[in-house]
């Protein structure tokens, strides 16, 4: 959640010192395991969220975990926490970036800070759910949950394009205030991104919702590290990238439509395509990835349930990349709108 690029060393200045032997690697294996055992508090606990009467399920666009019988008090609980807990983590941002700026290898009080925040808006949406249940979904479309975190993961592979390129090393012609925006800003978008996904769902221990929340918690982490090296760690980004194939090919399953080959294969796509370019993989590697990528499509798709099916292979890929583009010329209006607009402001100062 910085403005510096994530190929070039951090720069480390006078807050860079770790406080004591709280380095954020210690922070990050703490974070991890802060992750796991939660997911298995919510694992444990979920038995007792049977006793919440929902509505039967009516189709793909509909999101069963919520009450048939919505009270004031379970909206009021589920966006004044969301509201808080956004609030909260984006007026930290907003310091770190104005206030702090430098690097470090250890953590800065606005890390804590975040750190706390987090942990403690987790506690509260696990107390919230088994109370009064309902997240944000009673009230908004599953495709505002799906779409905020999709719109992230198009937003990393813009970002990260001059670093590992984005069709098999190649890079896509991006210029640098476009790179530079996108940098500078994406910390609010994840932040929304990710809070908002985190309190759209209550705590539920389907197999989907714990790998989910277990995913969300790894990206909160994340949001927590800005300005440190563990931040721009390439394997650590990498890793919470990934995890989105496990996520939507389990979702895919428990649904039982037969889609999951499509998520799994697609996000694998995406892994061989763009992704392990920036892992300084030997050629041999490279290769046996994309042989093992083509072995199982094959395999696969060569079943009788998938046979016919081979567009699945490119759906996710193509959206994303189309999606790429589309972000790019987004961000590219907003700056040509910014520059008329500071250019109107400058002219009317000078006429004043």
């Amino acid at each position: 959640m910085t403005t510096t690029t994530y190929n070039e060393r951090p720069r480390i200045g006078r807050e860079s010192k770790p406080q004591g032997k709280l380095t954020n690697k210690w922070i990050l294996w703490g974070g991890i395991l802060f992750s796991l055992v939660f997911t298995g508090i919510i694992w444990a606990a979920g038995a007792r969220l049977e006793a919440f009467p929902k509505l039967p399920d009516q189709g793909p666009s509909w999101y069963y975990w919520k009450l048939a019988e919505p009270s004031a008090i379970s909206h009021l609980t589920a966006w004044g926490f969301y509201l808080a807990h956004q609030l909260s983590m984006w007026g930290l941002i907003w310091y770190a970036q104005t206030r702090v700026k430098t690097y470090t290898t250890g953590l800065h009080k606005v890390n804590v800070l975040a750190l706390g925040v987090n942990a403690l808006f987790i506690v509260l949406h696990f107390v919230q759910t088994h109370i009064w249940y309902d997240g944000l979904a009673q009230d908004v479309s599953i495709y505002t949950s799906q779409g905020s975190v999709i719109v992230m993961l198009v937003w990393i592979l813009l970002m990260e394009n001059n670093r590992r390129g984005l069709i098999f090393g190649k890079k896509m012609p991006l210029s640098k205030r476009i790179l530079h925006v996108a940098r500078k800003y994406h910390g609010y978008f994840f932040a929304w991104a990710i809070i908002y996904t985190f309190w759209y769902h209550p705590m539920e221990n389907t197999n989907g919702h714990l790998v989910g929340f277990f995913y969300t918690f790894l990206l909160l982490l994340q949001g927590s590290l800005f300005l440190t090296r563990i931040h721009v760690n390439k394997f650590w980004m990498f890793i919470q990238e990934v995890i989105v194939l496990a996520h939507g090919t389990i979702v895919a399953i428990v649904q039982g439509n037969n889609m999951w080959p499509m998520f799994f294969f697609g996000f694998a796509g995406i892994f061989v395509i763009t992704q392990m370019h920036g892992l300084r993989l030997s050629r041999w590697m490279k290769g046996a990835f994309l042989a093992a990528y083509i072995i199982g499509a094959t395999v696969i798709y060569t079943q009788p349930t998938w046979q016919g099916k081979l567009w699945q292979l490119a759906a996710i890929p193509m959206i994303d990349y189309l999606a790429v583009v589309v972000l790019a010329l987004l961000i590219g209006a907003g700056i040509w709108v910014a520059d008329r607009f500071r250019g109107k402001q400058v002219a009317a100062e000078a006429a004043a």
